[in-house]
């Protein structure tokens, strides 16, 4: 990081200020070089997107895009295995994708039980929810969705497969969990309310029976049905779960937002160690007493929990919103601050390192209903008509999330779809080597063929230039071809390093210039050994030949300008390239402005070499 920043690009005075602020304090925050990643893209906005947009990659974008934008998925692109769970509306079953193989849940909505119910408006918000929660940042906390299609007689969501059962199937499977286990999945859960609330969703329906394990133990939140976007308009609906509603979602006409999910938290992770909800100690079902405790009883935090888990429910639990731990400004920071969760590294939660207290037996239907979930009853629906005015409703319905759909693609089958996009490159490639050798056949050229140089606005890139060595200089060519090569003289270079040395992994050529000219060196690496070690003797051998020959050519120019003897000795050849002198070889170039084309030896009248 210290060499990148430091020699190649010009940040502003403001971003080396604002990093060397923190440093100065040994501090480290997140948004550090957050001055400098701006500059990056602005830099990147400019001609680099320039080229690609004249580039065959652009192209290829394109034609992805164009591929993304024309998805209609249909029944038929999915193979459906076995059924995982049903719903009030619908089931949910494990499905593979056809045409990449990547394995989803399909949850399945039957409009006519919509309609019967009058769960339109529900239908439609879960799926504008879903769209809210899966698009940007990714979140490994919340059951995401990769498309929504629909069929005459059903709705479907295409979803993270999580098929390690549920909190509360492994609670009553389990027991209740202890503090230090409870601790794992609060923690996951937390960023999964931080990812619904940065995009304004209150979830409204927290309880251990909504999040799911994956095979490997990790959690997520399912079932955004009864979210809701609170960044217009305070949602104010009494909607939820008894025993885990907030008082403020229980109070009729009183809005409220993402306040509600820290209460519901703090009932969840209640129930995790105590095996019921703390507003249900007394085993009641009545669900009007169980709100009328919500709304007045002081919950009683029993002895065994630690005074840090004590102090974390207390917060939790508040009636009153202004004292509740979430909602005094600071959001899910104030509860990851927590003392409770002390020590804990919250990048390490984000990337699933910390490991699950408990992992899903393999092989197992992890659901307590998984042997009686059957089918719905055809008869509840038998006079329920599906009209034109039905199927409008969900003309707007299928979706396709752009970048889930890329990442399946990329993890996929991208390899494979790109490999005769790659045969045509090589071949691009090849004649291109053609076109240099017929180029290249009368002319005084040492070796020619592909290399890598380390460079790049940001010195950070191993960049394929096509290179062609003379005496005299040496020319890297874009592989396009399109703009002027880079042209190193070797009077500029102090030396080429006598061994190879070991730069990012690679071994590599470093070439050294005298003081002052470009950034000091040039580093070129191939990931042929043999074809590396013969440019490193080509380019020690040309150099020295130049050196030679350009110390020479300043002995002949002393004689001839007689200057031999005088005071002051001849004039180096850097002196002659400076008057304009035209010195042999090289395609007979000019000698001006300090990069001199000299070396090679004069052509005879026919061309060839004398």
């Amino acid at each position: 990081m210290k060499e990148m920043l430091s020699h190649t690009h010009e940040y502003s005075k403001e971003a080396v200020a604002h990093v060397q602020k923190y440093l100065m304090k040994n501090e480290v925050p997140v948004n550090l070089f957050e001055p400098y990643i701006e500059e990056i893209f602005h830099h990147l906005r400019g001609e680099p997107f320039r080229k690609f947009l004249e580039s065959d990659k652009y192209t290829r974008f394109c034609q992805w895009k164009n591929l993304e934008l024309n998805i209609q998925l249909t029944m038929n692109d999915f193979s459906v295995h076995r059924i995982i769970g049903r719903g009030g509306f619908g089931e949910v079953y494990g499905c593979r994708k056809a045409d990449t193989g990547k394995m989803y849940a399909m949850k399945c909505l039957d409009k006519k039980r919509i309609k019967m119910k009058q769960g339109e408006t529900l239908a439609l918000n879960e799926r504008t929810m879903l769209s809210l929660v899966s698009t940007g940042v990714d979140c490994p906390f919340i059951v995401c969705m990769t498309y929504a299609f629909h069929t005459p007689d059903k709705l479907c969501f295409i979803l993270d497969l999580m098929n390690g059962g549920d909190l509360h199937y492994h609670l009553s499977q389990h027991g209740v969990f202890n503090e230090s286990d409870m601790k794992f999945y609060a923690a996951e859960v937390i960023l999964g309310l931080e990812h619904m609330h940065k995009r304004f969703i209150v979830y409204r329906d927290l309880k251990p029976a909504n999040i799911l394990l994956d095979e490997n133990g990790h959690v997520r939140i399912s079932d955004l049905g009864l979210a809701c976007d609170f960044s217009k308009k305070k949602p104010h609906a009494s909607v939820g779960t008894h025993g885990y509603m907030a008082p403020e979602v229980l109070s009729k006409g009183t809005p409220y937002d993402s306040s509600a999910d820290w209460f519901s938290f703090g009932c969840m992770l209640y129930k995790l160690l105590k095996g019921h909800s703390p507003f249900r100690q007394h085993k009641t079902k009545d669900k009007h007493e169980i709100d009328r405790m919500t709304l007045t009883m002081n919950v009683e935090l029993p002895e065994s929990f630690s005074k840090e888990l004590r102090d974390l429910l207390e917060g939790l639990l508040q009636r009153d919103i202004d004292k509740r731990l979430g909602c005094k400004g600071g959001g899910a920071e104030e509860v990851k601050c927590h003392p409770f969760f002390a020590g804990i590294d919250w990048n390490q939660v984000y990337y699933q390192k910390y490991t699950p207290p408990l992992i899903p037996p393999r092989g197992e239907v992890n659901a307590a209903d998984a042997f009686d979930i059957g089918s719905f009853d055809e008869e509840d629906t038998k006079g329920i008509k599906l009209t034109e005015q039905d199927q409008e409703l969900y003309r707007y319905f299928p979706l396709t999330i752009s970048e889930r759909w890329q990442q399946e693609v990329a993890e996929t089958v991208f390899e494979t779809v790109n490999t005769e996009a790659d045969k045509l490159e090589q071949k691009r490639k090849a004649k291109q080597k053609q076109r240099f050798d017929a180029d290249e056949k009368e002319s005084d050229c040492i070796l020619h063929g592909y290399i890598k140089k380390y460079g790049g606005s940001f010195a950070s890139v191993w960049q394929t230039r096509y290179a062609k060595l003379y005496p005299n200089r040496l020319e890297l060519h874009t592989e396009s071809g399109s703009t002027k090569p880079e042209l190193v003289f070797m009077d500029q270079i102090e030396e080429v390093s006598p061994d190879f040395v070991q730069f990012k992994n690679e071994q590599c050529v470093q070439v050294r210039f005298r003081d002052g000219i470009r950034d000091g060196k040039l580093i070129l690496t191939n990931s042929d050994e043999i074809g590396l070690k013969e440019w490193a003797l080509s380019l020690r051998a040309a150099h020295k030949e130049s050196q030679e020959l350009l110390g020479s050519m300043a002995k002949k120019a002393g004689k001839i300008y007689g200057t031999e003897g005088q005071r002051g000795g001849a004039p180096d050849a850097r002196q002659l390239a400076g008057s304009g002198m035209v010195l042999p070889g090289g395609g007979g170039g000019t000698a001006t402005g300090g990069g001199v084309i000299a070396a090679g030896g004069p052509k005879n009248a026919n061309g060839g070499s004398n």
